[in-house]
């Protein structure tokens, strides 16, 4: 297994290093994403709107990489940041939803690999779709529990898979690059310059990019999760930013050099993993075989990484007292199995509900961005907080990285937002028996006001389904 998952299940007294936790931050970040972005691109924008989402995007979330990074060092304090600078900047029903949005939309990112693998092998056995057939889910689901008693267990076989992943996860997207651009066409780029007629304006192209951006992106807040096994406190945020400028030009390069291969019509019908039918475009069917490969081996190791990271955040906001006390229980090799088994039952859950998606990867991948943006919006609305008393750039670092993620929002669309709500409302069932557990008064009149809006809003969302004003 790799340094992160075993200290993230050794005894507390194992403490993370820099290179570490800057590992463990780039290993969150490539994951499946990345080997379906040639389509997801092509689908909406052309080069000039990929370049310029990119730089909105890069921009957005370095800003967000050093709201981390400051937080961490303003306040060490606080563990797991994400969920932590939440409750501390905006109180425990705020703090509660995001610890619950974010263990949500690693339950659901957990799909899309299983969704990616399916379309990956059904490339050559067609019952299994784009991996969104009841076969394709009846297969995921048994991959889902295997995986969970797998790291339930801690058993030494997770280490294999671990420490072929570390190689698996890079190479394929490497030499694709490289690849690409040895085969890249100049006049094929050009054509894509501008966008195809079905992209619409620049701005739509733009904003029809972003929440695939957010995607490939989560995980730059991976130093936080973990920020209780750090050896240093300022090691979290040095490691925050450089996983994310490690990654950040392999990602947009994947995106820019597909371009120059195929016409984005084309790119934007390919099947899942897209990265793989552009490199069979450009060298034949050993290329396909590569990716594909690559992607499968990669995507395992990378669902084990985030199911252990979904289920840190159960775990240290149970700790907390912000969830019920059967989360707080742990094995003697420190892995939180109530936490592990609600995260895998969660992405049970969403497996089925892909079976009634349009399409059932991009519904995940988005609905995953969407559901991470209310977390990564407080933490940083606290940054602006903490930074009115402070220096002046951090505090126009926060401003920015709130600005960016309000923005994201917004891009979402209403949609995913609805969707959100059903998700976000019936968990305060668990806020609830946490209180009780507590015999705490259940709700102030604050947090009375974020139930009645989270309850509207997951009305709305139902009705919104039921009548078929938006579909899944």
């Amino acid at each position: 297994m790799t340094q992160v998952e075993k200290d993230t299940r050794a005894p507390a007294t194992a403490k993370l290093s820099l290179p570490t936790l800057t590992t463990m931050v780039v290993g969150s970040m490539v994951g499946a994403g990345v080997f379906s972005l040639p389509r997801r691109f092509a689908e909406e924008t052309g080069v000039a709107g990929a370049l310029i989402a990119w730089a909105v995007a890069g921009t957005g979330m370095l800003m967000l990489a050093f709201v981390f990074q400051t937080l961490a060092v303003r306040r060490p304090d606080l563990d797991a940041g994400v969920y932590a600078y939440a409750k501390a900047g905006f109180g425990e029903y705020l703090g509660f939803f995001s610890a619950f949005g974010y263990w949500a939309s690693a339950c659901v990112g957990n799909v899309t690999y299983w969704v990616l693998i399916m379309s990956t092998i059904g490339a050559i056995a067609p019952a299994l779709g784009d991996g969104d057939t009841v076969l394709a889910v009846v297969l995921s689901s048994v991959g889902l529990w295997l995986f969970f008693a797998l790291i339930s267990r801690g058993v030494k076989e997770a280490a294999a898979i671990n420490r072929i992943v570390t190689v698996a996860k890079v190479v394929p997207i490497l030499v694709f690059v490289i690849l690409a651009l040895f085969y890249l066409k100049p006049a094929v780029f050009a054509d894509n310059f501008a966008g195809a007629d079905y992209a619409g304006s620049l701005f739509d192209q733009v904003r029809g990019t972003m929440l695939a951006t957010v995607f490939v992106f989560l995980g730059v807040e991976g130093a936080s999760v973990y920020s209780r096994h750090a050896k240093r406190r300022e090691d979290v945020g040095r490691a925050t930013v450089l996983g994310f400028l490690s990654v950040f030009a392999v990602f947009a390069s994947v995106t820019i050099v597909s371009y120059g291969l195929m016409p984005m019509s084309e790119i934007a019908h390919l099947r899942q993993p897209s990265m793989a039918g552009v490199l069979e475009h450009a060298v034949g069917t050993w290329g396909q075989v590569f990716v594909s490969v690559g992607l499968i081996v990669s995507v395992l190791g990378a669902y084990l990484a985030w199911t252990l990271m979904a289920a840190e955040v159960l775990f240290v906001a149970a700790k907390d007292d912000d969830m019920p006390r059967f989360l707080k229980r742990s094995t003697p090799a420190d892995v939180p199995v109530p936490a592990l088994v609600m995260t895998t039952v969660l992405s049970q859950i969403v497996l089925v509900v892909t079976l009634f998606s349009d399409d059932a990867f991009n519904f995940a991948l988005d609905l995953t961005s969407a559901l991470t943006l209310v977390p990564f919006l407080l933490a940083a609305a606290f940054a602006v907080r903490i930074g009115l008393g402070g220096r002046r750039g951090e505090l126009v670092v926060a401003v920015l990285a709130t600005v960016y993620t309000a923005f994201l929002l917004y891009a979402a669309g209403p949609k995913y937002l609805l969707v959100s709500f059903i998700i976000y409302a019936p968990a305060t069932a668990l806020f609830v028996k946490a209180r009780r557990e507590q015999g705490r008064r259940l709700f102030s009149p604050p947090e009375l006001v974020v139930l009645a809006v989270s309850a509207a809003g997951a009305a709305l969302g139902v009705l919104a389904l039921a009548l078929g004003w938006i579909s899944l």
